[in-house]
């Protein structure tokens, strides 16, 4: 939230705030529901964070598109992802009931995300919008989960999405740390010319 309000752009990938914004709230209401606990609660608090980096996607997200993206296009485009996004967690519900598919879709979503901030790292062409300090915090939230659940419990699938998420997570973090190292630019583009920050014009048609 901080980092997205100080850059004004959104910190996280479209996709993976969608779907990590739909997860929070589908199970949030579920368990407070039907089945009240502390989880419950948490994950509202998680739900109620999000939507504030949902905010900034709206305030700000538009300027990472080229131009022929309309502001009317970017809206219904954006309400369609978030609409997919519920209808995917609703599914997953419906199919698995809340404990295995809030695991199954947590774990899957998960993994796509870790690729999605790898992809918004090389088209921003670095640090803008990012920190080393996300990139850290993501792997080990998923961390922490994958050994509880993967390794403790024993469950074969979900140890395996979650070393999966964990060698994407620490690829993200070691560019970061790279592009910390070299003033917050990424290694795309011409060695052979002098580094620069890039602007959001440019960013905005690399992420076309």
């Amino acid at each position: 939230m901080r980092v997205g309000f100080r850059e004004r752009t959104c910190a996280m990938p479209a996709v993976a705030l969608g779907l990590n914004f739909a997860w929070e709230w589908t199970y949030a209401v579920h368990n407070l529901a039907f089945d009240p606990s502390v989880q419950g609660g948490v994950n509202l608090v998680w739900g109620i964070a999000d939507a504030v980096i949902v905010y900034t996607f709206f305030r700000y997200g538009r300027a990472e598109f080229p131009s022929f993206v309309t502001a009317r296009m970017f809206g219904g485009l954006s309400v369609l992802l978030f609409g997919m996004s519920f209808a995917v967690q609703w599914l997953f519900l419906a199919k698995f009931g809340a404990e295995d598919g809030g695991g199954y879709s947590a774990f899957l979503q998960n993994l796509l995300m870790s690729a999605l901030f790898i992809a918004m790292f090389v088209a921003r062409r670095g640090l803008r919008g990012q920190s080393v300090t996300i990139a850290v915090a993501k792997w080990l939230g998923t961390l922490a989960p994958t050994i509880l659940f993967g390794a403790i419990q024993h469950d074969g699938f979900l140890l395996g999405l979650g070393i999966m998420c964990s060698v994407l997570d620490l690829v993200y973090v070691w560019l970061c740390v790279g592009a910390k190292r070299d003033g917050g630019v990424g290694d795309a583009g011409d060695v052979s010319e002098p580094r620069s920050v890039t602007t959001r014009a440019d960013s905005a048609s690399v992420e076309a």
